[in-house]
């Protein structure tokens, strides 16, 4: 009885104060882009796919920071998996691709580094205010890099396809 009750505590493993913090941030971001999704007036299944890609956008990047410390890789990826992500569920629903896309970007939206650089130059501190402006523009240069070059592959890849099945 005794071995029986370590097969379903290990179970519970997953889920103690180390992985709480993920699962936590997880389940924040997939409500945070539930409530954007929302907000946006979109209706049905398209809304919890809309808050589904912002809970992978978080987890890509939760992912990707085990292997690299750096912000800016985290976000590039987490933005191409999401541009991917929301490519395919657009051409699924038949929905353009921005209704998807919108709301899983959320959660990577560096509000409170954003906030601080506009703080920072209010209060005049000019070597905080660059400090923080420039984490801002790079992070937003590397969701920037990642939704452009996954949406040219996409489509090219697209394209190609359609032109083989027309052969």
């Amino acid at each position: 009885m005794q071995q029986m009750m370590g097969v379903f505590e290990s179970s519970y493993d997953f889920i103690q104060e180390e992985n709480m913090r993920e699962i936590i941030q997880l389940v924040v971001s997939f409500t945070g882009s539930l409530g954007f999704a929302a907000l946006f007036n979109i209706h049905g299944k398209k809304l919890w796919f809309a808050a589904l890609g912002g809970c992978l956008s978080w987890a890509v990047y939760l992912a990707v920071e085990f292997i690299t410390p750096s912000p800016y890789v985290c976000g590039f990826w987490s933005t191409v998996a999401i541009t991917l992500y929301a490519e395919c569920m657009a051409r699924i629903h038949k929905t353009p691709v921005t209704v998807f896309l919108v709301s899983a970007t959320i959660p990577l939206i560096p509000g409170a580094a954003l906030y601080r650089t506009m703080n920072w130059m209010l209060m005049k501190d000019w070597a905080k205010f660059q400090k923080d402006g420039i984490y801002t523009i790079l992070f937003a240069v590397s969701m920037a890099a990642g939704m452009t070059l996954t949406t040219i592959a996409f489509r090219m890849a697209w394209r190609w396809m359609y032109r083989q099945r027309r052969m």
